[in-house]
């Protein structure tokens, strides 16, 4: 008996405030997983969740995808924002990207990113810098992020204690927007 490959079609939306629980279950599900998010799970609360979904409604762009065979799951989110301070009001900042473990490595993370940049693109013209902070350790991350154009701007020694018994740095990139010369 052969094996049925079922092939969903992922679709990306713009999330709302309704999707708080989904949104904070995901966040819980990827922060256990070592290496990932910066937050544990029981760093993962309805005020910190809230906050980002404001923010990200009130001056950026959050987008998420569900998943096709239970609408009621999200298996992947990104946000970013801009901080509400005049002279970076051409940066959107704190972006964060997760997708649930169980759908890594199918393209949904490079999906759902190329639909932010691209809504950074046509619906945000006055965004000229995105910015990000990566884990040293998670090369893959940073790896996928020059692919959107991405370049590592420094790094942060010592910032990150993953309870491994070391302590590692951030890794700050960032991306002009293409043909920007005012920056």
């Amino acid at each position: 008996m052969g094996q049925f490959l079922m092939k969903f079609e992922y679709k990306v939306r713009r999330a709302t405030l309704a999707d708080l629980h989904k949104i904070m279950a995901l966040y819980r599900e990827v922060a256990l997983n070592s290496g990932g998010i910066a937050r544990e799970a029981d760093e993962i609360t309805g005020v910190y969740v809230r906050s980002f979904i404001e923010k990200s409604l009130g001056s950026g762009v959050i987008l998420v995808v569900e998943n096709p065979s239970d609408p009621e799951e999200l298996i992947a989110e990104v946000h970013t924002y801009t901080l509400g301070i005049k002279v970076f009001a051409h940066v959107f900042s704190d972006l964060t990207i997760v997708v649930r473990p169980g759908f890594q490595g199918r393209g949904i993370g490079k999906l759902l990113f190329g639909t932010l940049m691209e809504e950074i693109e046509e619906k945000h013209p006055e965004i000229l810098r995105v910015e990000l902070i990566a884990r040293e350790s998670n090369e893959k991350a940073i790896g996928f992020y020059k692919k959107f154009g991405f370049k590592v701007e420094g790094r942060m020694e010592n910032r990150i204690d993953g309870k491994t018994g070391r302590l590692e740095a951030d890794v700050p990139m960032g991306r002009i927007r293409p043909g920007q010369t005012r920056l």
